[in-house]
């Protein structure tokens, strides 16, 4: 059934600090890099935090550490007019192609700064490239998030579909059976039905339609914000990984 644009409720996301205040990181980057290109650096500590969280939990930095994340769900939550999510930038072509075209241009601007490494210029020139990026994700999905959903640019952000390649191999691998948290209804009988946890959600999921047999909610694109945590009127959602789900049981 077609969900209308008033069924989605806007709701506190910001359970920690870093979350509250994460996008003063993004700020710093996109527009202080444009003066000092060093701090355009900081997002390769980014992309390597962000890529090894998702290698033993999947999307777990996006709803938590996120720097854009944390624009979206604090800064521009307030003014969104907080839409539907068109199922055009959840599509796989929209999300492969992006996330290719993305990777082939952020190379080719890689190798035509590699011709001034060893020179004073070069980190500076590095630093700039990412700034330059950070900015363009601000102003891109800081205007989709403003006119749909605060969430629009993360269905297709690249870095998610990096997190989500590294969750794929950590779980091919085994690594994420015990390490993964996973949002977990603690009886299906007592679930309400009412749909909350899906007008929440910030990638407007639906997990009280879809928990496994083990009560998990397994949809790899679930952020693990905890927002429907917060919002069940019956309580029974938790964020639990493996062992504590066996510990629980």
């Amino acid at each position: 059934m077609e969900k209308s644009n008033n069924y989605y409720i806007k709701t506190n996301r910001a359970f920690s600090h870093i979350r509250k205040y994460g996008w003063i990181i993004t700020v710093l980057i996109a527009i202080g890099g444009q003066w000092e290109p060093k701090l355009g650096l900081t997002v390769v500590l980014i992309m390597a935090g962000l890529t090894i969280t998702a290698f033993f939990n999947g999307r777990y930095w996006c709803g938590n550490f996120c720097p854009h994340g944390s624009l979206f769900d604090t800064i521009i939550l307030p003014v969104t007019r907080n839409k539907k999510i068109p199922d055009l930038f959840k599509s796989k072509v929209m999300i492969i192609g992006f996330f290719a075209i993305f990777m082939v241009n952020f190379m080719r601007r890689i190798l035509s700064v590699s011709q001034y490494w060893g020179t004073y210029d070069f980190f500076d020139k590095l630093g700039y490239l990412f700034s330059s990026t950070y900015l363009i994700v601000l102003i891109v999905g800081g205007i989709l998030a403003t006119l749909i959903n605060p969430r629009t640019w993360c269905q297709f952000c690249p870095m998610g579909t990096l997190q989500k390649l590294a969750y794929k191999l950590g779980k091919a691998i085994g690594i994420t059976k015990k390490t993964e948290k996973k949002i977990t209804i603690s009886s299906q009988e007592k679930c309400y039905k009412c749909g909350k946890c899906a007008k929440v959600c910030p990638f407007q999921l639906a997990p009280y339609l879809e928990f496994s047999n083990e009560n998990k909610f397994d949809n790899i694109n679930c952020i693990k914000c905890s927002t429907c945590v917060a919002n069940c009127p019956a309580g029974i959602l938790s964020l639990k990984n493996g062992n504590e789900t066996e510990k629980v049981s």
